[in-house]
């Protein structure tokens, strides 16, 4: 956590791979303010997260507003796809969606939301709080420490944390299908 000097603390965003975040279904609400309270988004393999750091390479863009701009883009690292929307709140990054041209390497910090569709599927995407166009080197770096993080996560998964304890038990996580996710991701760098 970060304090920005009036006081508010910011959380730390938690690097995290689209194959985990897809997986993320479980929300919930902590803090003091009753009326505004911090959300979080609780991942397979532990990570407690109210705000994500991803890179990868933005592959598609869309402004699916109505009457003001609101854009969504497609984002993939080497296990899979995030959606990130940026609108009128988020200026600074709809403005990076709508002027890049895919494909473009692409890191966003943002806050994880989860919604269900009509169908009651459970999706999760990101509403996007910064987002800059990238290098590749950037890109390789990102994957690497997610993956080293990952990884951490997955070891404590057997231990009593609280954290650890709500995800084993919510999505009875399949150790070895995160520590494939972790092996791919790397060495889908080694193939470059």
């Amino acid at each position: 956590m970060a304090e920005n000097g009036s006081g508010y603390v910011r959380e730390v965003a938690h690097r995290v791979f689209a194959a985990e975040l897809k997986e993320s279904n479980l929300q919930t609400k902590e803090g003091q303010d009753e009326q505004f309270p911090k959300q979080f988004l609780l991942t397979p393999t532990g990570a407690k997260c109210n705000r994500v750091f991803i890179v990868g390479t933005l592959t598609e863009t869309e402004n699916i507003g109505n009457e003001t701009d609101f854009w969504r883009g497609r984002i993939v690292d080497p296990t899979g796809a995030f959606y990130v929307t940026a609108g009128q709140y988020q200026q600074e990054a709809a403005q990076v969606l709508a002027k890049t041209a895919p494909p473009e390497f692409i890191a966003v910090v943002g806050k994880p939301t989860v919604f269900t569709t009509k169908e009651g599927n459970v999706l999760a995407s990101i509403k996007a709080e910064s987002m800059h166009v990238v290098d590749a080197a950037t890109r390789d770096r990102w994957v690497v420490e997610t993956a080293n993080l990952t990884a951490k996560r997955i070891a404590k998964l057997n231990g009593n944390e609280p954290d650890a304890v709500k995800a084993r038990e919510h999505y009875s996580t399949d150790v070895e299908q995160y520590k494939a996710m972790v092996s791919m991701a790397v060495e889908s760098m080694r193939g470059q």
